[in-house]
């Protein structure tokens, strides 16, 4: 996907299912309910993003979903994803587990709704899953469906069982993880990749190519890497509760990496990842 990138927090692209979603996003994996929540998704929402990424795995959605709220933010204006655990794969289960989402966020709909992991009982189970989340976009209840963690594999075994291709594949995506074997398929598909722990979860902002790039641009590690991803044409999702670095983290669109820089950080391809399961290990 070679597009323009978006030029603000809250500019994106139009997924293959209608939907606009921004090109940045807050993440609130491992935010602690409560206010910790909220609040960050008041900074955020105040510093410009349009996009806040949840599952029920966290335990947060009611508190997204009272802080988009309390916005004063239109409705339609805030991009709202969830996703459904692995622990409730089949037709009945995700349709049950979506209801319950959306009872929590209370927010009517949501615009993005994901298969968290690829993980189920069986391939059956997972196909099934997905039939659920046909209906559920039938029904008008989330504006788009799609996945997390899906290998080609995963992809090309949901391509030989549906027509309704995925509108997102979100994934581990940061220079030591760049898989440019799924990009392009997603590309060629029109799936939209979208990159959680673009920030590596911090551990890796030291890497010296990190911080000379940076001083290059007089950016932050943290912008450069989201900038990375930007230019790759994914959606970022960084993830902090800190006021400052929520701002600092938007701050990425008055600057380019060059082709040599963008290269040199691709070379870091097969370092460490952060996740604890590998997804193309999953059968």
């Amino acid at each position: 996907m070679n597009e323009p990138v978006p030029d603000a927090p809250g500019a994106g692209y139009q997924l293959n299912q209608g939907a606009v979603i921004p090109c940045l996003g807050l993440g609130v994996f491992q935010v602690e309910p409560g206010e910790t929540t909220r609040q960050a998704v008041r900074w955020a929402l105040a510093a410009g993003y349009r996009h806040i990424d949840t599952a029920k795995m966290y335990g947060n959605e009611a508190d997204v979903g009272e802080a988009v709220r309390a916005s004063g933010l239109p409705r339609r204006e805030v991009f709202v994803t969830t996703k459904l655990w692995h622990t409730d794969h089949g037709f009945d289960s995700a349709l049950a587990a979506f209801r319950a989402s959306l009872g929590r966020l209370n927010l009517g709909y949501v615009d993005l709704y994901l298969i968290h992991w690829p993980t189920a009982p069986s391939p059956e189970a997972r196909r099934d899953s997905w039939r659920a989340f046909e209906r559920i976009q039938t029904e008008g209840l989330a504006r788009a469906i799609g996945v997390s963690n899906y290998s080609v594999r995963h992809l090309e075994e949901l391509r030989e069982h549906s027509d309704v291709v995925p509108a997102v594949d979100q994934v581990e995506m940061h220079p030591f993880v760049y898989d440019p074997d799924l990009l392009a398929y997603c590309g060629r598909k029109g799936i939209r990749v979208e990159a959680y722990s673009p920030l590596t979860r911090g551990r890796q902002l030291g890497h010296p190519a990190f911080a000379e790039v940076a001083k290059a641009h007089d950016r932050s590690p943290a912008q450069v890497l989201i900038r990375w991803g930007l230019q790759h044409g994914m959606v970022e999702l960084p993830r902090s509760i800190r006021q400052d670095r929520i701002v600092e983290n938007s701050r990425v669109f008055d600057f380019s990496l060059t082709t040599d820089e963008m290269t040199r950080l691709d070379g870091l391809r097969g370092g460490p990842r952060v996740t604890v399961w590998n997804p193309a290990e999953i059968p």
